[in-house]
């Protein structure tokens, strides 16, 4: 896997937020392939009080071999389970990113199941070990709960919902990404974006249970802050910032007792040079807090 086939995105925003120097430890919930990680490091070169931290074993599979001459530590696990384990052990850091979008390689990678751009397995699975993937929903769920689903994960008119839960159930089986995103195209109307995005993410979300690891995990990023510490969130559609958005609320409004403090009042989005390099980032939106001194 080659570095550069993961453009990391509002790079130099979050840098901007997490402000590094030199010394400062650094702890990375969703790592990937080192995109934000590596230039944070580059500045703080303190590896060994830094954790790079991905549910995904080609992620940090990747992430060992690039820092195998380091002292840095990489976990395989998801970012509840890990910052709960950080806690356990009193462990506290001058920064925290969490980056909520799917990486370029997940995406590119046809037999991972989640582009419907490439035809590949109906998988979708960020951790390989789980039972649960985007097969079982499409091949077992009812009607009325595949619609639901689509409606609620995917923000998707209910009656284009109804349609394709339709569509779903009466051709099973489904097996791969092309044939299901085909068929969605084939009962939509004209549309800017694929008309199978919205469904492929509710999916996925379903799958890797995405909207519930991140409620869990918010409130506990100030006990895993030093005082003065910076955390940045950058999230991809509005089901995951509307998450953050609450918390940051909920945790900057009790005076004196807030654990946190607004960096950014409005979420900061990439800039039209950023959108021609990296049209992933077009949906991408960065909000970041600080701890108290």
């Amino acid at each position: 896997m080659k570095e550069e086939l993961h453009k990391p995105v509002l790079l130099s925003e979050v840098l901007e937020v997490l402000q590094p120097k030199l010394g400062e430890s650094y702890i990375d919930l969703t790592a990937g392939y080192a995109g934000h990680a590596s230039k944070v490091l580059d500045v703080t070169r303190n590896y060994k009080e830094s954790v790079l931290v991905d549910r995904d074993s080609f992620a940090t599979e990747f992430l060992r071999g690039k820092y195998e001459s380091e002292p840095i530590r990489v976990v395989n696990e998801d970012f509840y389970s890990a910052v709960l384990q950080e806690i356990q052990c009193g462990r506290k850091y001058d920064m925290v990113l969490a980056d909520f979008g799917v990486s370029s390689p997940q995406l590119d990678m046809s037999e991972r199941g989640f582009s419907f751009s490439k035809d590949g397995p109906l998988d979708m699975r960020m951790d390989r070990t789980q039972e649960l993937s985007a097969a079982t929903i499409v091949n077992k769920w009812s009607e009325r709960a595949l619609a639901e689903l689509f409606v609620e994960y995917g923000e998707e008119k209910p009656g284009f919902a109804k349609m394709i839960a339709r569509e779903i159930v009466h051709n099973r089986p489904w097996t791969s990404t092309k044939e299901l995103a085909d068929a969605i195209k084939g009962k939509a109307r004209f549309s800017h974006t694929h008309p199978a995005t919205k469904i492929f993410q509710a999916i996925r979300i379903v799958v890797n249970d995405e909207l519930s690891e991140i409620e869990k995990t918010l409130p506990l990023i100030p006990k895993i802050l030093n005082p003065g510490g910076r955390v940045a969130i950058i999230t991809f559609h509005s089901l995951e910032d509307r998450l953050v958005k609450k918390y940051f609320k909920e945790a900057t409004s009790l005076g004196e007792e807030s654990p946190l403090e607004i960096i950014n009042k409005t979420p900061i989005v990439a800039g039209n040079m950023e959108l021609v390099i990296n049209p992933r980032a077009r949906s991408a939106k960065l909000r970041a807090a600080r701890r108290g001194e």
